[in-house]
C-alpha cells in the first residue's frame, strides 16, 4: 500500500510538474506571439527610432532677380543652434551652457535652461539664423566648456540654415514682398512663387548607440536638400529706382498724405518696367512702421488699442496701391470714352460738340460744369479731348448709350481682375447691369462716368487699358516675372505674352494716338510732355467721394497716363497721387511734371530716339568736355570751340577745375566756368529765383546771375511758363551750377462736379 501511495504521489508530482512547464512555457510563447507578431511592427518603429536619429536640411531659398540679372532677394548662409539635453548629467552643467548661450543670442538664460531640462531629447532649438560673429563665438564656447567636461561638446549643435536679404531695403518693396521667419513667403512675389522658391529640404538619418550618442558617420545616410528656383522679373532695376525716385520728390513737393503709385508697362507684351508705391517700407524689417508721424502717434496710445492700431498700420505699409486700391479715374479715363466712342461710329472726328460752361444730362438735375466756366464753344472732336471738356464727354457718352458704354467698359478690362502675378489684386465698382440699363444705371451716372467720375478702377487696370489704345487696340495681360529658373540656371518656366482679346482697330488706336500726343504737346496735358519725345497722354483729377481730411473740403486724386513714342508706341506710364495736401491738387499741376521727370529718363535709358524742333534744339543737353590743365588761351578757344561760352575765374596760367564737371550736361551755348585759381574755385553765387517765367525770360535770368539751365518740359512757345526749379532760390552755388527747371502751362482739367 506505501508503493501505491508513493507511486500516486510521483505521478501527481510528475502531472504538476508537466502542469507548471506548459502553463510556464506556454505564457513565455504566448507573451513572444503577442510581441513579435501582435506588436512587432510597432516595436521594431520603436527600436530603429530609438537607434537612428532623423534631421531635416533647410533647403536654400531661390534668389529674385530684375531683368538684367541684378540680385533683389537672396538667401545667405546663417546658422541655427540646437541642444541636446539627453547629454546633461546635472544642473550645473544645464546652467553654465544656458547662461553661455544667454550672453552670446541676447536671450533669457531661464528660456534656455527650460530646454535644457527635457532630457529626454535630442533636438531643442534654441534659436534660428544666428549670424556668422554669433556662430564664431558659440564656438569659442564649446571649445571652453567641453576642456572641463568633454561630454558637453555634443551638447550644443549648429546647423546651417538660411536667411532671406534684400540688398536694396525698401526699392520695390510691394512687389518683392517678404518672408517670414520660417522663410514662407508672406507678401508679394515670395508669396505668389513661394512653392517655386521654397525648395525641397533634405535629410540626414544617422544611427545612435545604445547610449544615444552618434555612430561614426559610415553609418550616417545623407538625402541632400534641393534648393528652390529663382524668378527673373520683367521689372527693370533702374527704371524702378527712376520712378522711386520721382515719387518720392513728388510726395515732399507737393505735400501728398496717402502715398502715389507709379506703373511703366511694355505696351506689346504687358511686360511691368517698374512698379512703384511709395510710402514704402523695409524689406529687412517689414514690420518696423515706416512712417514716422504714425510711428509717434502709435507711442502715445494706450496699451490695450496699440496692438490693433499697429496691425492696421503694417497692412496698410504692405499694400500695393498699384493693384489692390481702386480710385475715381477722373479725365484719364476720357481716354476710354474717346476710343469707343470712334470705335463704335457713335463719334467722329468730324463731330463737333458745343460747351456753354455745363451741361445738362437730362431735364430736372442740376448743370455739370466745365473747368472752363465760359465754355469752350464750339470745338471739334480732337479739340475736345485736348480741352478735356467735361460737356462734350458727357454729350460723347450720351451718343455712345448704356448697352455700348457697359460693353466697352468690360472689354478694356475694367470691372475684373487683370490677372497680373500678385496677391491681393482688387476690382473697381461700376454701376450695376441687368438687361434693364435704365433701371439700375441712370442719365447722370452716365454722364459723370463719360469723364471718369462715379466709377473706380485700379491703377493696374488703368495702364493697361491704355496699353490697349497705344498697341493697336490689342488687351495683354500684365506680369511681372519674366522666366523661372532651377539652380544650375536652366530656364524651368518662361512667361509668353497673353492677348486676351482685340477691343479696338488699329485705325482707332492711331487716330487716339495722334490725338493724345497733340493734347500733350499743346492741350492740357502739355505739363507732361518731354522734349524731344513724342509723348501722348492725359491728365486726371477726381474727388474722393465721401472722404475728406478736412471739414469743409475736399480730397483729390491727381493722375497723368500717357505712352511714348507715339508714332510706334513701347511703354505706357501711369502716375498717381493719392490726395495731395498743398496749394497744388490737379493732375496737370501735380501728376503731369512728375511724368515729365520719369519720361525724360525712360526714353533715353531704353533707347527710344529723340526727334527735337528747332526751337528745341537750342536747349538740348549736350555733354561738357574737360579743359583741365590747358593753358587759359588754350582752355577758352576749345570752350567756344565745342559750342559754349567761357568764363575765366582767378590770374592763373592754366585751369585747374571746371564748372560744370567733366562729363556734366550742359545746353548748348551754355557757359563753362574755367578756374585758374584754387582760391578762385571758393567764390559763389546766389541762385535766382526762376519761377512763374517764360523760356526766354529765364535764359535772360540765368545770364545775369553766371548759373546753367537745363530746360525740362514744353519749351517751343513763349506761352508756358516755369513752375519748378531743381535747385532753391536762395542757395549759394558755384557759378556755371545746371539748375534744371520745369515749363508747363497753368492749364487744368476739372472733371470734378
Amino acid at each position: 500500500m506505501g508503493d501505491n501511495v508513493l507511486s500516486s504521489i510521483r505521478k501527481r508530482s510528475v502531472i504538476l510538474l508537466v502542469l507548471i512547464l506548459v502553463c510556464g512555457f506556454g505564457s513565455v510563447l504566448s507573451r513572444l506571439f503577442y510581441l513579435q507578431i501582435i506588436q512587432g511592427r510597432e516595436l521594431s518603429d520603436l527600436a530603429v527610432a530609438q537607434q537612428m536619429s532623423d534631421t531635416v536640411v533647410t533647403a536654400k531659398r531661390g534668389s529674385i532677380y530684375d531683368r538684367n540679372g541684378n540680385t533683389l532677394a537672396s538667401s545667405a548662409n546663417v546658422w541655427k543652434v540646437v541642444l541636446a539635453p539627453i547629454y546633461f548629467e546635472n544642473d550645473s552643467d544645464r546652467r553654465q551652457v544656458s547662461e553661455g548661450l544667454a550672453n552670446i543670442l541676447g536671450m533669457n538664460a531661464d528660456d534656455i535652461m527650460e530646454l535644457a531640462k527635457k532630457s529626454d531629447s535630442y533636438y531643442q532649438t534654441v534659436k534660428r539664423q544666428v549670424e556668422s560673429d554669433e556662430r564664431n563665438k558659440i564656438l569659442e564656447l564649446i571649445e571652453r566648456i567641453s576642456k572641463n567636461n568633454p561630454k558637453l561638446g555634443s551638447v550644443i549643435v549648429l546647423e546651417e540654415d538660411f536667411k532671406r536679404y534684400y540688398p536694396y531695403n525698401d526699392f520695390a518693396a510691394s512687389v518683392i514682398g517678404f518672408t517670414g521667419a520660417d522663410g514662407q513667403g508672406l507678401s508679394g512675389l515670395e508669396y505668389e512663387y513661394d512653392s517655386y522658391l521654397t525648395g525641397i529640404p533634405g535629410r540626414v538619418v544617422s544611427e545612435n548607440d545604445g547610449w544615444g550618442a552618434a555612430m561614426p558617420f559610415e553609418y550616417e545616410q545623407k538625402q541632400e536638400a534641393r534648393d528652390g528656383n529663382s524668378l527673373v522679373l520683367t521689372i527693370d532695376e533702374t527704371i524702378q529706382h527712376f520712378l522711386e525716385k520721382h515719387l518720392k520728390q513728388g510726395i515732399i513737393d507737393y505735400n501728398v498724405a496717402d502715398g502715389a503709385v507709379a506703373i511703366c508697362m511694355d505696351v506689346k507684351t504687358g511686360q511691368i518696367y517698374g512698379m512703384a508705391t511709395e510710402n514704402s517700407f523695409d524689406l529687412n524689417d517689414p514690420y518696423e512702421i515706416s512712417d514716422e508721424s504714425a510711428k509717434k502717434s502709435l507711442e502715445k496710445m494706450a496699451t490695450s488699442k496699440r496692438e490693433e492700431a499697429e496691425s492696421e498700420l503694417l497692412a496698410k505699409q504692405w499694400r500695393n496701391k498699384a493693384i489692390s486700391d481702386s480710385y475715381y479715374p477722373g479725365s484719364v479715363f476720357k481716354i476710354i470714352t474717346a476710343a469707343a466712342s470712334l470705335e463704335e461710329g457713335t463719334s467722329k472726328l468730324s463731330t463737333t460738340f458745343f460747351c456753354t460752361g455745363s451741361y445738362v444730362p437730362y431735364e430736372g438735375v442740376e448743370p455739370i460744369n466745365c473747368h472752363n466756366h465760359d465754355g469752350h464753344g464750339q470745338q471739334t472732336f480732337a479739340e475736345a479731348l485736348c480741352n478735356s471738356c467735361n460737356p462734350a464727354f458727357m454729350q460723347m457718352g450720351n451718343a455712345l448709350g448704356y448697352d455700348n458704354y457697359w460693353e466697352y467698359f468690360q472689354s478694356f478690362g475694367f470691372n475684373s481682375q487683370t490677372g497680373i502675378d500678385l496677391p491681393g489684386e482688387g476690382t473697381g465698382l461700376f454701376f450695376h447691369h441687368d438687361g434693364e440699363p435704365e433701371g439700375s444705371m441712370w442719365p447722370t451716372d452716365l454722364a459723370i462716368g463719360s469723364f471718369g467720375q462715379g466709377i473706380t478702377v485700379t491703377p493696374i487696370e488703368m495702364v493697361t487699358a491704355v496699353s490697349a489704345v497705344a498697341n493697336g487696340g490689342k488687351l495683354v495681360k500684365p506680369y511681372l516675372v519674366k522666366q523661372i529658373v532651377d539652380a544650375d540656371g536652366n530656364v524651368v518656366e518662361t512667361t509668353e505674352t497673353t492677348v486676351k482679346r482685340q477691343i479696338i482697330s488699329q485705325d482707332t488706336a492711331d487716330k487716339m494716338a495722334a490725338i493724345l500726343e497733340k493734347n500733350a504737346a499743346e492741350g492740357t496735358a502739355k505739363n507732361g510732355y518731354v522734349a524731344g519725345y513724342r509723348i501722348a497722354g492725359k491728365t486726371g483729377t477726381s474727388e474722393k467721394i465721401g472722404q475728406s481730411r478736412k471739414k469743409n473740403t475736399m480730397d483729390y486724386i491727381a493722375s497723368y497716363c500717357g505712352f511714348a513714342p507715339a508714332d510706334d508706341p513701347q511703354i505706357a506710364l501711369l502716375v498717381y497721387f493719392d490726395t495731395p495736401t498743398g496749394d497744388a491738387y490737379y493732375g496737370s499741376q501735380v501728376a503731369a511734371p512728375v511724368f515729365a521727370n520719369i519720361m525724360s529718363e525712360i526714353c533715353p535709358y531704353l533707347g527710344i530716339e529723340a526727334q527735337y524742333t528747332d526751337e528745341e534744339m537750342k536747349h538740348v543737353s549736350t555733354t561738357a568736355n574737360s579743359y583741365i590743365s590747358l593753358d587759359v588761351e588754350s582752355a577758352r578757344n576749345a570752350v567756344k570751340g565745342d559750342g559754349f561760352e567761357p568764363f575765366i575765374m582767378g590770374d592763373g596760367d592754366a585751369v585747374v577745375a571746371q564748372i560744370p564737371e567733366p562729363g556734366s550736361q550742359i545746353p548748348r551755348g551754355g557757359r563753362i566756368v574755367l578756374y585758374t585759381t584754387t582760391d578762385s574755385t571758393k567764390e559763389t553765387v546766389t541762385v535766382p529765383d526762376l519761377i512763374g517765367y517764360t523760356v526766354s525770360e529765364v535764359n535772360e535770368i540765368s545770364q545775369e546771375y553766371n548759373v546753367n539751365i537745363s530746360y525740362s518740359g514744353s519749351v517751343d512757345q513763349d506761352t508756358v511758363y516755369s513752375y519748378s526749379q531743381s535747385i532753391d532760390s536762395g542757395m549759394q552755388v558755384a557759378p556755371g551750377t545746371v539748375i534744371t527747371v520745369y515749363f508747363g502751362n497753368d492749364d487744368v482739367d476739372d472733371t470734378v462736379m
